[in-house]
């Protein structure tokens, strides 16, 4: 039962990506509230790394080794990125599929370290489940705006973000599992793995989309997110 919760769980707290990536196919989003909601979804981001990720690392691991697992990250997602960049291009689509790797490389380490909560009875942070949920909006409109632009169609985009949400599931019981067999597992380098991927990824793709979008009112969006996600987690 613990491991049909933890896939549930991994599943439902990024449902939110394909909720948002099939929309962007069917609601025509002006190209300025994309920008504001992806500056939001990075302000969010930001506290979440900042008070969540990076203190749920700091528990169990030395400050050097957090360190270390954040280079990590990174180091995936630029390849991840890089690897995107010579199907796609750096722009249009290519820059799109951008944030869809930091999507991955994000989701699935928060998603692990979900399973590894449930599997070792731990309370689960209400406020980082709804910062996951709700960034996750932008950050899946955001590229899917584009990529609606680019000819994909409901189908495509639906396919997409359900292998996104599926493997998240997969490895949020695959944390779960974890635990049975490695009782001192607390997901703390998955959690600084995920920090660095996903500050990689703001840098390179979702803000620049952001402001590029959203223009001043972006940088605004982001402070308002920022905000929002610190007042729940404090």
């Amino acid at each position: 039962m613990g491991l049909l919760s933890a896939f549930g769980l991994g599943v439902a707290a990024q449902s939110s990506l394909l909720l948002a990536g099939v929309l962007a196919a069917w609601v025509k989003v002006p190209t300025r509230v994309i920008g504001i909601l992806a500056g939001f979804g990075a302000g969010a981001m930001v506290a979440a790394i900042a008070f969540d990720l990076v203190p749920e690392a700091q528990v169990h691991i030395a400050l050097w080794e957090t360190v270390l697992w954040m280079l990590v990250g990174a180091v995936v997602f630029l390849l991840g990125d890089r690897f995107v960049d010579s199907k796609f291009g750096t722009a249009g689509v290519g820059g799109a599929m951008g944030i869809v790797v930091g999507s991955v490389v994000d989701g699935v380490p928060e998603s692990l370290i979900f399973g590894i909560q449930i599997g070792t009875g731990t309370t689960i942070s209400v406020s980082f489940l709804a910062a996951v949920f709700l960034s996750n909006i932008p950050q899946a409109l955001a590229p899917s705006a584009d990529l609606v632009e680019s000819g994909w169609s409901a189908g495509r985009l639906a396919r997409l973000w359900f292998a996104v949400v599926l493997a998240c599931g997969v490895a949020a019981a695959l944390g779960f599992l974890t635990t049975e067999y490695v009782p001192d597992a607390f997901g703390d380098r998955a959690a600084a793995l995920a920090a660095g991927g996903l500050l990689a990824m703001l840098t390179n793709s979702l803000m620049p989309f952001a402001f590029e979008r959203g223009k001043d009112w972006a940088g605004f969006a982001t402070v308002v997110g920022f905000c929002v996600t610190m007042l729940g987690s404090a």
